[in-house]
């Protein structure tokens, strides 16, 4: 009985101190290109569902209709296409290095149209530490993180007014250099 007291306090005390010590040494997979820790993303998952379950609303104050969508569509294009990316444009060059890649959320394997609004609501609102979603808490009313979150809640049914506005147009090109206008020669000397 004596050993497995000592093998279960060393087990205590050596597990978490060679895991800080890991971590110290500098070889712990933090790049956005390297791959996740065993077990980091059901942890993470795990704690963020949790709590958003907990705080999330559970009813939605405002309705799923054409209005509603086109002013989400609206603050949805300002300020979240940039990582979630345009119908037409899945993604920004930002969004192709971030770690956890965003998802796509116009394009239809990526859609949250399954997630009940108010947890699109809560992770505009909140944000989500150490995945690149800010909280949009202070930027945007609750009126327009409802009207993103209600968008996003149906985008499998929006119109095609709606998905007109949320298509990428590519901006104008440039026009053509012009040549210089020849330089007028030079006015005869008088002598």
């Amino acid at each position: 009985m004596k050993k497995f007291i000592v093998g279960l306090i060393l087990g205590i005390i050596l597990v978490p101190l060679s895991m800080f010590l890991y971590f110290l040494s500098g070889r712990a997979p933090v790049r956005a290109v390297d791959p996740p820790l065993p077990l980091e993303a059901f942890l993470a998952g795990t704690a963020i569902h949790a709590r958003m379950n907990r705080e999330m609303p559970k009813g939605t104050p405002i309705k799923a209709d054409e209005t509603t969508f086109l002013a989400g569509a609206d603050v949805y294009k300002h300020n979240c296409s940039g990582c979630h990316g345009l119908i037409g444009r899945p993604e920004s060059q930002a969004a192709k290095g971030m770690s956890p890649h965003p998802p796509q959320l116009l394009e239809p394997e990526s859609m949250v149209t399954d997630d009940p609004p108010g947890e699109t609501y809560w992770k505009a609102k909140n944000g989500i530490r150490l995945s690149g979603m800010a909280s949009y808490q202070g930027t945007l009313t609750d009126e327009q993180i409802w009207q993103v979150s209600m968008l996003l809640a149906n985008a499998d049914k929006i119109s095609d007014v709606v998905k007109q506005s949320l298509t990428f147009t590519p901006p104008p090109a440039p026009p053509a250099p012009t040549a210089a206008p020849a330089a007028p020669a030079p006015a005869p000397k008088k002598k």
